[in-house]
């Protein structure tokens, strides 16, 4: 058993299968029930599957904070995002949580809703940064997709070279619950790591009488960067306005 809790942040859109595929994985996974905590947002409503995520408690977002119950002792947690507010928002407020509860995030996994993506494009920003923070990407709701639609949409990604997983789902399950379960870090954010990656600017100039100053400092994840405002460089739609 790891020293700290390992938690999955789960994300994707309310409605998109999140409880189902995660009971799936705990059911079918490597170490089952035993430990399992559920984290689930307080705002979204109960699901037929709740009853089998094991041990479930509620989270409540405040001033832009996650605020839970405490852990309990358990050794894997999966905290569930909330699927009506901004992805991005979440990640960020994460960070701090994980380290008032001395937990260690184990992995990010992303299910998509394919119906609602294919008939949305406005909301490929939202899905980019979703899968952006993503160690596995699981695509569900597949019914009455084309398969051109699901073939464009990973193929967007593999352009760019993300190392995340991409796996389907099928009536609520995945072919390998430890696969997608293996606490290997695979997102291309760096945002989570235990020491983070420096960015270094300046440096000798051979054209210019004297050397530039060196400097180095944290580097900034694109998605959570914000302008002088407050506002994020990079702005999403609200998802809320295309859910029933």
């Amino acid at each position: 058993m790891p020293d700290r809790p390992l938690v999955y942040l789960i994300l994707g859109a309310a409605g998109s299968g999140r409880r189902e595929i995660v009971a799936d994985l705990i059911e079918n996974g490597p170490d089952g029930r035993d430990g399992t905590l559920s984290l689930l947002a307080a705002g979204e409503e109960p699901d037929p599957h709740d009853g089998r995520l094991g041990a479930t408690a509620r989270w409540t977002w405040t001033d832009g904070r996650i605020e839970s119950p405490a852990l309990g002792g358990a050794a894997r947690i999966f905290l569930f995002a909330d699927g009506r507010r901004n992805p991005i928002d979440q990640v960020e407020a994460l960070i701090p949580w994980l380290h008032a509860h001395h937990a260690a995030l184990a992995r990010v996994l992303c299910v998509v809703h394919c119906g609602l993506a294919a008939r949305h494009p406005a909301l490929g920003p939202w899905f980019d940064a979703c899968v952006h923070f993503a160690d596995v990407v699981l695509l569900n709701r597949r019914e009455g997709v084309a398969q051109k639609w699901l073939s464009d949409f990973q193929a967007r990604y593999a352009s760019q070279f993300l190392p995340c997983l991409f796996e389907p789902v099928k009536a609520g399950c995945v072919q390998n619950p430890a696969l997608v379960l293996e606490p290997q870090a695979r997102r291309m954010t760096h945002v989570f790591d235990e020491e983070p990656n420096w960015e270094v600017t300046g440096g000798e100039d051979e054209d210019a009488d004297e050397a530039e100053e060196i400097e180095a400092h944290p580097e900034e994840d694109p998605w959570l960067a914000r302008r002088r405002g407050g506002r994020r460089v990079r702005e999403l739609p609200d998802i809320a306005e295309y859910l029933a």
